[in-house]
């Protein structure tokens, strides 16, 4: 039997220069997105609303948070 699950696509930020620094992963779902570190690849995920992980990077975009 084979199964119709796929692996999420795992993709780190293009500001990651690749140095070995700590990075999450984000990979999107059907209606959230997914993020875990990027050093612990099999550890821990969670899941945000499409729409509360749009509004955090907006605000990080914009500055406003520190």
């Amino acid at each position: 039997m084979t199964s119709s699950r796929t692996e999420p696509q795992w993709r780190k930020s293009s500001y990651s220069n690749g140095a070995g620094g700590e990075c999450l992963e984000i990979a999107e779902l059907a209606g959230v997105t997914a993020v875990r570190d990027s050093k612990q690849p099999s550890g821990p995920r969670i899941a945000i609303r499409q729409a509360a992980w749009a509004d955090f990077v907006g605000a990080l975009r914009a500055s406003r948070l520190a």
